[in-house]
């Protein structure tokens, strides 16, 4: 962006500053730096500030008609965090003609507060005289409660870690140990447990690699064949095998159900974290419904709907409070106190979302809570 350094204008307390010249592909439209989401701070080839944003007045709580005309250096008297004056310490105006700019990185501002500075050199050809300093501003908030949610998966990982990692060690040193001394049921209780230490331990993993995949936005799905209503079969089978009554578990699956192409194994995992909760967390019979289900269509289509799958599973439990349903696929968001990592539904949001549906929660009919979510049928383009 090209900013003039003509006879400044004031603009609701910041400095307006003009185009030299039409901005290409805006249609000849002038930007206008008080829209800009950043600081904006401009200093001429005297080292003088001609523009000084909103967004820079408010970071630095300093008016934007009190700094216009003064020297860099006194109206952004920054500093690194060694307590070295930052002007003084690069001299973006007498260092070396090659440099182009300054990454972003934290200064101080007076007070002692953060700010993430970066500067770009405006050379009127290359190693020349430097015409123009452009500075941008941001506040430290998004990159802290970005510091402090992997700080959080940190603790959390190690303290889900600790416990399966410490029974694997103690097992496998008292079996190397004492192995003669225990009898092979004694050897058999040890090793299970072990097992399942180890596949928890495996679970933990795989669910910090989604999470990893999902932020970066690289979460693949391979669509094929789904039968949805055997999923959900072999799903509560599970559960019935692992001690639970087949009479705590409704299936109703509808007829017509349209061919559901999507990543086998990662809808095994949206049945398997939603049934889990509605196990542990709820109470009651858990129902689950299989019926087809219309979706919004994609916004070239001809028609405005497209068919799909909706999935619900809804217990008769407590239910999730009405303030907690907006923070229900957030990170770490745990219903009870029955353990967990708070991970799952996280993933189970970002699993839909990578299908193209979508996943709501309200209070279920028997007052319990209730997931569901719907997947387009995805058939690929030479089925269509």
């Amino acid at each position: 962006m090209a900013v003039g350094t003509s006879r400044p204008a004031e603009r609701h307390g910041a400095l307006l500053c003009p185009m030299e010249g039409p901005a290409p592909g805006a249609g000849g439209l002038g930007i206008d730096p008080d829209d800009l989401p950043d600081g904006l701070v401009v200093a001429d080839e005297h080292g003088r500030v001609v523009c000084f944003n909103a967004a820079a007045a408010r970071i630095t709580a300093v008016r934007a008609a009190d700094v216009l005309g003064l020297p860099l250096e006194h109206a952004l008297p920054l500093e690194d965090l060694n307590g070295r004056r930052w002007w003084t310490l690069t001299d973006p105006y007498g260092g070396l003609a090659t440099r182009v700019g300054q990454p972003e990185r934290n200064l101080l501002l007076p007070g002692g507060r953060e700010v993430l500075v970066s500067a770009r050199y405006v050379r009127e050809r290359p190693t020349g005289p430097l015409r123009r300093l452009v500075i941008s501003l941001r506040g430290t908030e998004a990159r802290r409660r970005s510091e402090r949610s992997h700080a959080e998966l940190i603790a959390t990982v190690a303290h889900e870690l600790r416990s399966p990692l410490t029974s694997v060690k103690g097992f496998t040193a008292t079996l190397l140990a004492k192995w003669e001394r225990f009898t092979d049921d004694q050897k058999r209780l040890m090793l299970e447990t072990v097992d399942a230490d180890a596949s928890r331990v495996t679970r933990l993993i795989a669910e910090l690699l989604d999470i990893s995949r999902i932020d970066s936005g690289r979460l693949e799905v391979r669509r094929q064949p789904v039968d949805i209503a055997a999923a959900v079969g072999r799903h509560v089978q599970a559960h019935v095998t692992n001690g639970h009554g087949s009479d705590r578990f409704l299936v109703r699956i509808r007829r017509d159900l349209p061919m559901l192409w999507a990543d086998p194994d990662k809808i095994d995992q949206v049945l398997g974290n939603l049934l889990e909760n509605a196990v542990r967390h709820g109470a009651g019979t858990v129902t689950i419904e299989v019926a087809p289900a219309t979706t919004a269509g994609p916004a070239d289509a001809e028609c405005d709907e497209e068919r799909g799958t909706a999935v619900t599973v809804s217990d008769e439990g407590p239910g999730i409070p009405e303030e907690s349903m907006a923070r229900v696929f957030t990170r770490f968001w745990r219903g009870s106190k029955r353990g967990g990592t708070g991970l799952g539904l996280y993933i189970v949001k970002g699993i839909v979302e990578a299908h193209g549906g979508t996943i709501t929660v309200e209070r279920g009919p028997g007052g319990g809570a209730q997931f569901r979510f719907i997947l387009p049928v995805g058939a690929p383009a030479y089925l269509a």
